[in-house]
């Protein structure tokens, strides 16, 4: 059986749950109280033998107690790098290949989906991008909020377009400039 410890944590743009496995932060999301009962159906599915207990993550060795750091250093304008913190994603190897290349796109910049195609090698799959960049676990740490339409615009986003816009504006306050639109056409 394994254990996954989670935690709430508050912060500028509401509660996010995070969630870790022995291996590492295996999700973080928005809405956290909200999204409790949701994320422990959704990680069942992939721990079929799991034992779900809340930590209030004062260990700061522990995974929860580090993300609970990297999202206060983050909050006040420290942006530092999400790989930093131990990660247990899952997916399939497509979507590794994806959250990988989130990974590449630096705070303060956006990029686009088609962009992103093209860096996995997979120039025509810019939908396919898009649908492993919306089953991303771990929110802002691995940053699908940075990837935006062709044109520029604003897209799905599972935090809601309000934190999106929020989180980019926030990022290029913090690298202090405006948001480096990076399309690769």
């Amino acid at each position: 059986m394994i254990t996954l410890r989670y935690t709430l944590i508050a912060t500028p743009v509401g509660s996010m749950l995070a969630v870790a496995s022995p291996a590492g932060l295996c999700a973080l999301e928005f809405d956290g109280r909200e999204y409790l009962e949701r994320s422990r159906e959704s990680l069942a599915r992939r721990y079929p033998s799991m034992d779900f207990r809340r930590e209030p993550a004062r260990d700061p060795r522990s995974t929860l107690g580090k993300t609970r750091a990297w999202l206060a250093r983050y909050f006040e304008g420290r942006l530092d790098d999400g790989r930093e913190l131990p990660l247990d994603l899952g997916g399939s190897r497509w979507e590794a290949s994806v959250w990988a290349a989130l990974l590449e796109i630096p705070a303060g910049s956006v990029d686009t989906y088609g962009a992103l195609a093209r860096r996995v090698g997979r120039p025509n799959a810019a939908r396919a991008v898009g649908l492993a960049v919306g089953h991303n676990p771990v929110a802002i740490v691995v940053p699908c909020h940075r990837v935006v339409g062709s044109n520029g615009s604003l897209t799905g986003f599972g935090g809601g377009l309000p934190r999106k816009r929020w989180l980019l504006a926030h990022e290029r306050a913090a690298v202090g400039g405006e948001v480096e639109l990076a399309l690769d056409l």
